[in-house]
Order: structure tokens, then sequence, then C-alpha cells
């Protein structure tokens, strides 16, 4: 990948304020030697100050196309519910909570039902301090009009 492709992934599926920076430092590390582990990246973005966490992340959403995979899934399940059925989403990263949030708007709009949670319902204090990885989810809930509303 390209020093532009890289910084792109890492400012959008990572927000990562030092993209450049760290994709800067990736493309000159390769042309030292090839990046075999995650050690290796994870010693570049440390070096530069970056934070491998989200390079880790944004490398993931890309090379699995989640984003996607949850606009293509969305419509999907809504269709197979029964009339007030619920789609309940938990989402871990604020830019699949935004496209959850977009598309239960845009469901909503269209008739296909109803949003119920207005605002997303997050974990507690004590859930978090109970498994740290919470710390991030947000669940939205939406009711279906019925199977026939999606046309």
């Amino acid at each position: 990948m390209t020093k532009g492709e890289l910084s792109e992934i890492f400012t959008k599926f990572g927000e990562e304020t030092r993209a450049w920076a760290i994709s800067n430092a990736i493309v000159r590390a390769r042309s030292i030697k090839p990046i075999e582990t995650t050690t290796d990246l994870a010693k570049i973005v440390l070096a530069i100050g970056g934070k491998s966490k989200k390079v880790f992340q944004a490398l993931r959403i890309a090379v699995n196309d989640e984003l996607n995979s949850i606009l293509e899934a969305l419509p999907k399940a809504l269709g197979l519910l029964k009339e007030n059925g619920r789609l309940c989403v938990i989402s871990f990263h604020s830019l699949e909570d935004r496209i959850v949030k977009k598309k239960f708007l845009e469901f909503e709009e269209k008739g296909m039902g109803r949003i119920i949670t207005k605002k997303p319902i997050i974990p507690t204090e004590d859930e978090i301090e109970g498994n740290k990885r919470a710390r991030s989810a947000k669940l939205r809930i939406f009711s279906a009009k019925g199977g026939s509303a999606l046309g």
C-alpha cells in the first residue's frame, strides 16, 4: 500500500490524528526491511507517538470491510423480522455506531418501524469494571413495522 492509502485507512477507520506521520514511518521502515510481525508495526507506530490500537483497528476494519458489512446486514436483518420484532445492535466503535444510527433514522423515515432507543444504551460503571471491553459498547434498538414495509 502507498503512503496515501495507509493514511486514508488510518484517518477514516482509526480516526488517528497522526495518520500521515504513521504512514510515512511505515513506508520508511518498509524501505529498510519488511514489517513481518505485529510487534514490528506497533514499535513503528509508538516511536512517532501514534496509538497502535487505533492503527490495528483501522487495518482490521479495512481488511474485513466491516463498515460495508454493517450497511448490508442491517436492511437484511430488518427484513427478516415479524411486525414489532426488535433489531438490537451493539456497536463497539464510533464509526459503527454512526452507521447504525443513520440507518435506523432512515428506516424510521421510510415508515419501516420506529427507533426504540433515541439515545444508545451504554454500560454502567459496574459493567465496565467487570468487563473493560464493554467501555465503548452502545446498544441501539429498532422495532420493525413488518416484512411488508420493506417492499
